[in-house]
């Protein structure tokens, strides 16, 4: 019989009964660690930032989107995806040349799931979520090697459970004249936490 006073059992925890479940399987030789890796890899870089990328594409390609969506975000964005908004609340905050943005989240790992997917690990990580408060421009170079200049200031972005924070990256040099779809190729994850400066980019190889 569980006590009840330690709070729940662990089977009621579903992050225990997954990990279970996976070790399971790897030890049965049915998964690989590789495979599990390479599928949350999908999830965190491609499937999962794809909202988020289809909203800055839109938003660099029409101002006036772009104005509606630094005004008030999730009700812009939900004018290009399907997102719930009356249960999140993001703020999108703008690189500019004389500003660089990056959103971190010091008490725990609060992330804008609903348009950039799973959190990388490193997101999660206590020296992250120390570092870009104490020393982002350090670690921006140390850990991501992004080169802020020193004439462009960093603002830090603290999430929280009720209020998140998404970049919207500059758009690169030359890619002015590419339809949505060809910039949605442009955008990465990490342009959109604030942790990668998108340089001069060509058009996006087929």
């Amino acid at each position: 019989m569980s006590d009840e006073s330690t709070g729940p059992s662990r089977a009621a925890d579903p992050k225990s009964r997954v990990r279970a479940i996976q070790s399971l399987l790897i030890e049965k030789e049915m998964l690989s660690t590789e495979a599990v890796d390479r599928i949350i890899s999908v999830y965190e870089e491609d499937i999962g930032p794809m909202t988020g990328k289809r909203v800055v594409a839109r938003a660099w390609s029409d101002p006036a989107f772009k104005e509606r969506l630094l005004d008030d975000g999730v009700p812009a964005m939900a004018e290009v995806v399907d997102i719930d908004d009356e249960t999140i609340d993001i703020q999108v905050v703008e690189n500019t040349p004389d500003v660089h943005n990056l959103v971190v989240c010091t008490l725990c790992s609060c992330y804008p799931w609903a348009v950039l997917g799973l959190p990388p690990t490193w997101y999660k990580s206590p020296e992250y979520r120390s570092r870009a408060v104490r020393e982002p421009r350090e670690m921006l170079r140390e850990e991501f090697d992004c080169d802020v200049p020193d004439d462009v200031g960093i603002e830090v972005w603290d999430s929280n459970s009720e209020l998140r924070y998404m970049v919207l990256p500059q758009q690169p040099p030359g890619t002015e004249d590419l339809p949505e779809d060809e910039l949605v190729d442009v955008i990465t994850r990490d342009s959109m936490v604030g942790v990668e400066r998108l340089g001069e980019a060509a058009k996006p190889t087929p």
